[in-house]
């Protein structure tokens, strides 16, 4: 079982779209595949599931509220798994509840929660989790919990900067906590081929030595209209460019 986390400190830059359609190809490939949304935002959740399930009756809010209980009944994940509209494809849905539980969560000191619900955790041939854009109790937990960790990039200068910390903090979970997750790489996404100034960018983080992934995302229309219509690209458009692109991407991380 693969347990992927994508992850970025800076918003904005395809986080969530990127494990959505990810997730999506490896259901379509026959992986029964489980997407845990941990983002109070909701977005993956919303991406992923129809209007009638949306609001599903638990999730990881109730999960995580689960275990500041002393009891450990209602302490696994399997508990609050939706089902979405499409084949081997479920989500552990969030819930705006999980901004204010954080606190709690952080004093009681709960951020192995995950990982060891994680371990019990069968059925499933890959994970992925989503994040809010920020280093909080929610992404930590996620990144201790994952043995992998895709980081998207979107060539603007801020996300380039906040690169040097983002990795300085994975590689501070991995020296703390999690010595066995590994980083895929950095994925360009939003990528404009004809602009001098992503080409010049990605020039110089590969010779800083940084783990840039071949395959780039284009920017597209199509990612919106599917983001609107709630049908991840692999199901939406199966034969245009971007969707090809996110199944090479998928090839490579596979």
């Amino acid at each position: 079982m693969t347990r992927r986390v994508v992850f970025n400190q800076k918003g904005g830059v395809g986080k969530t779209t990127l494990l959505c359609n990810l997730a999506a190809i490896a259901a379509a490939r026959g992986k029964r595949t489980l997407v845990i949304d941990l983002d109070a935002q909701c977005n993956a959740s919303q991406y992923l599931l129809s209007s009638d399930n949306r609001q599903a009756e638990s999730g990881s809010a109730d999960f995580f509220e689960a275990t500041l209980s002393r009891a450990r009944t209602g302490d696994s994940l399997a508990d609050y798994v939706t089902d979405s509209p499409f084949d081997n494809l479920s989500v552990v849905a969030a819930h705006p509840d999980l901004e204010e539980l954080r606190v709690k969560l952080e004093a009681k000191h709960k951020i192995y929660k995950l990982k060891q619900s994680l371990a019990r955790l069968e059925g499933y041939d890959a994970i992925f989790i989503d994040t809010p854009p920020a280093l909080n109790f929610y992404s930590q937990s996620a990144l201790i919990a994952a043995d992998r960790c895709l980081v998207p990039f979107d060539c603007d200068d801020f996300a380039r900067q906040a690169l040097y910390s983002l990795f300085d903090n994975i590689h501070e979970i991995q020296d703390d906590h999690n010595p066995d997750l590994v980083i895929d790489g950095i994925v360009v996404n939003q990528f404009q081929a004809r602009a001098k100034l992503p080409e010049r960018m990605l020039a110089e983080l590969k010779a800083e030595g940084h783990p840039l992934i071949e395959t780039r995302i284009t920017s597209s229309i199509k990612v919106r209209e599917s983001h609107d219509a709630s049908i991840p690209l692999i199901h939406y458009a199966p034969n245009h460019k971007v969707t090809q692109q996110l199944v090479a991407l998928y090839d490579q991380l596979d």
